[in-house]
């Protein structure tokens, strides 16, 4: 799946994920992305939270996360409906896919 960002919404710290949303991930990018995420390392309840908990947490963790890019192209590929993937709640990411949010949230 593709998603458009507009140029104008890019900075620099985004570049990367807007890389990552247009590029493929190789298999061994995709497998390896996985092991470096700092949620591997943390209590996954954190990124499934009930439905109305917070997601501060997870986004916080994630806000520091050198595969956030990686994580996000993965959960919007393969629809994932739950959880906070590359920062970003299942509500943020159909904003995205609609063209609704930037690159920057």
């Amino acid at each position: 799946m593709a998603v458009f960002i507009p140029l104008s919404q890019l900075t620099a710290s985004s570049a990367h994920l807007a890389e990552a949303l247009v590029r493929p991930l190789t298999d061994a990018e995709e497998r390896d992305w996985k092991r470096r995420g700092l949620c591997a390392q943390t209590d996954p309840d954190s990124f499934f939270p009930e439905k109305g908990g917070s997601t501060r947490e997870a986004k916080r963790i994630c806000s520091g996360c050198e595969v956030r890019a990686e994580c996000l192209v993965f959960a919007m590929d393969n629809d994932e409906r739950f959880g906070i993937w590359g920062g970003l709640s299942e509500r943020e990411r159909r904003r995205l896919r609609r063209g609704e949010l930037g690159a920057t949230a």
